[in-house]
């Protein structure tokens, strides 16, 4: 090769290799843009507005320890419906955005603010409402309820302006104002309504031109302001509180409530709110998906939960059950969870939510057993009838079949195609053809098995175990309860969508849900679990007891 022939082939290389160069200094800044407007899209896609640390926002410090109840929304209002539209099934995202929007919409409301109106073009994804006692508020203000609602803007000039909107308006509609200072803040106050409501006190302050506060007149908010100088009375300084978050994680609410307010707002049991050492709740709402989780703590001043042995025997139950459950329970200790007598809060809490699935007869044959059985047991309902899962020679069989002839049954033994079966049967009456006969009617068939013992209603109901069925949907429920949390809690119980309608539909939060909405909100649920227990992060320790209550529930929408 001559030196000619080696000059031409080095500049051909060397303009190959610059256009490759080129070629590669492209793609690479083609891909970083991509991987730019791939993160800004993900940044804002409605499915990451829940996915965020829990952290008390800034408005805490004007919400009071000692409030009722107070509620931190910590994600953007304005776009609520896009996340619910997102993960609802494609038939149903018009009415689900509806629903969200009205039941948005109205919650704003009940304060006399029209969202769409005078909200949407500034709200930031920070809204806090205090709820507090006549004793929280300052002296000489009326013997009620007062509450304080805090908005951050997105901007500097949001807040301004929806202020000078909101006075003007409600000016030209007769209200007299009242402007003045405190604590070197601007406050108006007047009274104002909304859609030809009566006109309620209400009053204004701006903090930083980022962070507006209304609150149920003057006297409540100069109040707000007192509690924000001190870190021992406002919740942003409450370590307590802080701690707490730490342990749920991450979510999109935060939720706390003094024993009255648990009460009043949110339907707990007497038998609980009424209790002296009790001393309030913390919780946690997660959106996942089109399901709503709720995580739980209650506090009380004395040890008084049970902290189980852990044990792998529930295991044992889970993985030789089957068949239908329209209704599934995981029981650690049912006979004291059960007992009439029972003190301890676990069982004053979830007692009522566990009988209310056995069958109605106090005396009937299910409850004989459980109310012998120290667990853990297993409880499941279909359509065949209840049956029940236990430990072997757990309860007693001698103790169980001198209370079941107590409640005038008959023991006996029955063949089967697997093996034989201990059933226990009481003589009715019955009518064919115009003449009575006297009949053997069973109600408890027993079938031992090496690791379980497996009771049941129906003859049916014990052959069907062995078979698929959606007892696995339940078992889903309970799985999904627990995910994400190191420790499974004592007691739990998954409904299926019957079920757990026909509990929602008494429940207090849930009627009050569905009035700010204006429609039922029944026909969207899906399923229901709830778990409960000691709090196994709860360090106090005494006498295998603890202070601290969780409280699990995660509700199926669709």
């Amino acid at each position: 090769m001559n030196e000619d022939e080696h000059q031409v082939r080095q500049r051909m290389f060397m303009k190959g290799r610059s256009f490759l160069l080129a070629l590669v200094s492209v793609a690479l800044v083609l891909l970083t843009l991509a991987l730019g407007v791939w993160w800004a899209m993900a940044r804002q896609s409605p499915l990451r507005i829940v996915d965020r640390p829990l952290e008390l926002p800034r408005a805490a410090r004007f919400m009071p320890k000692d409030a009722a109840l107070t509620l931190h929304w910590l994600v953007d209002p304005g776009r609520v419906p896009a996340y619910a539209q997102a993960v609802a099934p494609v038939r149903q995202r018009r009415l689900v955005d509806e629903s969200t929007r009205q039941l948005r919409d109205g919650a704003f409301a009940l304060a006399g603010l029209d969202f769409s109106e005078e909200l949407a073009g500034w709200i930031g994804p920070e809204v806090s409402l205090a709820v507090l006692d006549a004793p929280a508020l300052q002296s000489g203000a009326p013997a009620a309820q007062g509450w304080v609602l805090a908005l951050s803007s997105r901007d500097q000039d949001g807040a301004k302006r929806f202020l000078q909107r909101f006075w003007q308006t409600r000016s030209l509609a007769g209200t007299d104002l009242q402007i003045s200072r405190y604590r070197g803040m601007g406050l108006i106050s007047g009274r104002g309504a909304l859609l030809g409501r009566d006109p309620q006190p209400i009053a204004t302050a701006l903090i930083d031109d980022d962070l507006l506060l209304l609150a149920s007149g003057r006297g409540v908010l100069e109040a707000a302001l007192d509690v924000s100088q001190l870190d021992s009375q406002h919740q942003l300084g409450d370590p307590t509180l802080a701690a707490d978050l730490q342990r749920f994680g991450r979510g999109a609410a935060i939720l706390t409530a003094n024993p009255g307010a648990m009460q009043r707002w949110l339907g707990v049991p007497t038998a609980i709110t009424a209790r002296e050492d009790l001393q309030g709740l913390v919780a946690a709402l997660t959106p996942q998906g089109a399901d709503l989780s709720v995580d739980a703590r209650v506090h009380f001043r004395d040890a008084l939960i049970p902290v189980p042995s852990q044990s792998t025997e529930i295991d044992a139950l889970l993985s030789d059950a089957g068949g239908d459950a329209e209704e599934l329970a995981l029981l650690t200790n049912p006979a004291a969870l059960l007992a009439a007598d029972a003190d301890q809060p676990i069982a004053q809490w979830l007692a009522p939510v566990i009988a209310q699935a056995l069958p109605p007869e106090r005396n009937s044959a299910a409850a004989a057993v459980v109310g012998l059985d120290e667990g853990p047991l297993l409880w499941q309902r279909g359509a065949k009838g209840w049956v029940l899962g236990t430990r072997p020679m757990r309860p007693d069989p001698l103790m169980v079949d001198a209370r079941l002839q107590e409640l005038g049954l008959s023991a006996s033994s029955l063949d089967s195609d697997s093996q034989p079966l201990q059933v226990w049967t009481r003589l009715a009456r019955q009518r064919r053809r115009g003449e009575e006969s006297l009949q053997a009617e069973l109600a408890v068939a027993l079938e031992h098995h090496p690791d379980v013992n497996w009771w049941g209603e129906t003859l049916d109901g014990l052959r069907r175990r062995g078979e698929g069925g959606d007892l696995s949907r339940r078992r889903q429920q309970l799985e999904h309860l627990q995910k994400g949390n190191q420790q499974a809690l004592d007691q739990q119980l998954a409904l299926a969508s019957a079920s757990s309608r026909s509990r929602l539909s008494d429940w207090k939060p849930w009627e009050l849900v569905q009035g700010v909405a204006g429609r039922s909100l029944l026909p969207a649920v899906r399923g229901l679990a709830i778990a409960g227990g000691a709090d196994h992060e709860d360090g106090s320790v005494q006498d295998g007891s603890v202070t601290t209550l969780r409280l699990r529930a995660r509700l199926e929408l669709g």
